[in-house]
């Protein structure tokens, strides 16, 4: 019996705002494909415009880093395959993420954590869109 949850979040290099269309789909596969193969459930996942949200649980014989390193990793191999025009801008170098990620264990707040990852883009589209009406 485990129970080892993780709210994880991470960007890309930059913090470009790349993340959405196409690029936003094939992250949120290749991270669905990449935890299954390694017998990670998924419980949320949000693929916003500049960083990702996921919750997951991970079993204990796999450790947090080590998945963050697969999923990064491999999600980048994936990235830069499909769309080959992204390899080419200067800034990529050789890596779409950012260097690290936010992790964090949930626990009596699980309930909490899902709905705010679930909503998170639609509360920052309406803050973006006072911002606007600012201007």
């Amino acid at each position: 019996m485990w129970h080892c949850q993780y709210h994880v979040v991470w960007t890309p290099k930059y913090r470009m705002r790349i993340l959405e269309g196409a690029v936003g789909q094939e992250v949120a596969s290749c991270v669905r494909a990449f935890s299954e193969q390694k017998s990670c459930n998924i419980i949320e996942l949000n693929v916003q415009r500049d960083h990702v949200h996921l919750v997951v649980m991970v079993p204990p014989k796999l450790s947090i880093s080590d998945y963050m390193g697969i999923i990064k990793g491999r999600t980048a191999i994936g990235i830069f395959n499909k769309f080959r025009d992204l390899k080419k801008k200067p800034y990529w170098g050789n890596h779409f993420w950012s260097r690290g990620y936010c992790v964090d264990t949930v626990g009596l707040d699980a309930e909490k954590i899902c709905r705010y990852v679930k909503y998170q883009e639609d509360k920052e589209r309406q803050s973006d869109s006072r911002q606007q009406q600012l201007f």
